[in-house]
């Protein structure tokens, strides 16, 4: 989501438009105004189930976030909320301004299922998604615009001669199904590269005990231009999430270096991405993905 929300904020800087991004204390963001809003953050809505009731800490910087947009929307022509969060949407019609959504993730709560409903019915075409695949797990599909993703090519470089070895890139998080790549790797003998945040220290730690044999090494979580680079030395990218995933932005940056995608099919990645299948490496026209592995 970061690097869609820069990518987005830049394009409408070149457009010609002001924009100016709200998030939390400690955000950093080169080149677009930041206002940075203290306060606790939420819990991450991917690990919560799907009764789960709403939870705000307190101090909560989600709702003084809104609170200061709330202050100050007569200055802007439209706020953008790219928050997968119960507050935004609930907000939403006791603003004066009109707010759209670019909405993350598939159909996780019923909760947040019901209140992002209500706004896709009472306000027409100001709900986004990144696929088709991720709006049709929820009721209200024919509401959402597929709003896709896209990079500036300029950042990414082809390698023609890759180096002997696999990626995997993302939040290191039981959803993102991490242990498969692990897995393949330990059986195949090809070193698996690992880049992304660690999340879940205790999953990541129970990975490397179930595959001690595995040749994987952690490289941490970079830039774009510092993850190009060593992307683009790899044979393919593994793409293993195990929920519907909404689209990884991960899958057309390796693309965009040259680096054939291996992925589950499913999710935005796997199942309508527009394009994907002339755009792979090989140049056959087909998915090198299959139902029950990769």
């Amino acid at each position: 989501m970061e690097l869609t929300l820069r990518n987005l904020a830049q394009e409408m800087q070149q457009r010609g438009h002001q924009v100016h991004i709200v998030a939390p204390q400690g955000s950093v963001l080169a080149g677009i105004p930041l206002v940075e809003i203290p306060g606790a953050l939420q819990v991450a809505a991917q690990t919560q189930e799907l009764t789960a009731p709403v939870i705000m800490p307190g101090n909560s910087a989600l709702a003084n976030m809104w609170a200061y947009a709330r202050q100050v929307q007569s200055q802007y022509d439209l706020l953008f909320n790219c928050a997968y969060d119960w507050l935004p949407f609930y907000l939403t019609p006791f603003f004066q301004r009109p707010i759209a959504h670019l909405v993350s993730m598939g159909s996780l709560t019923t909760t947040m299922d019901e209140i992002i409903g209500q706004v896709a019915t009472q306000f027409p075409g100001t709900i986004a998604v990144y696929t088709q695949a991720q709006a049709d797990t929820f009721a209200f599909a024919p509401h959402c615009y597929p709003l896709g993703s896209a990079l500036d090519l300029s950042l990414y470089e082809f390698c023609a001669q890759p180096q002997e070895r696999l990626a995997w890139v993302g939040r290191i998080s039981p959803e993102k199904g991490l242990e498969d790549a692990v897995a393949a790797a330990q059986q195949t003998g090809i070193p698996l590269e690992i880049f992304g945040v660690i999340q879940d220290p205790a999953y990541w730690q129970q990975i490397q005990t179930t595959y001690p044999a595995a040749p994987i090494s952690y490289r941490g979580f970079l830039s774009t231009q510092e993850l190009q680079q060593q992307l683009r030395q790899c044979r393919a990218l593994l793409v293993t999430s195990r929920w519907v995933e909404a689209f990884g932005n991960v899958a057309i940056e390796a693309l965009a270096c040259g680096v054939p995608v291996i992925a589950y099919r499913r999710g935005g990645s796997g199942r309508d991405c527009p394009g994907w299948q002339n755009r792979m490496v090989s140049g056959t026209g087909q998915c090198p993905w299959f139902d029950d592995g990769y």
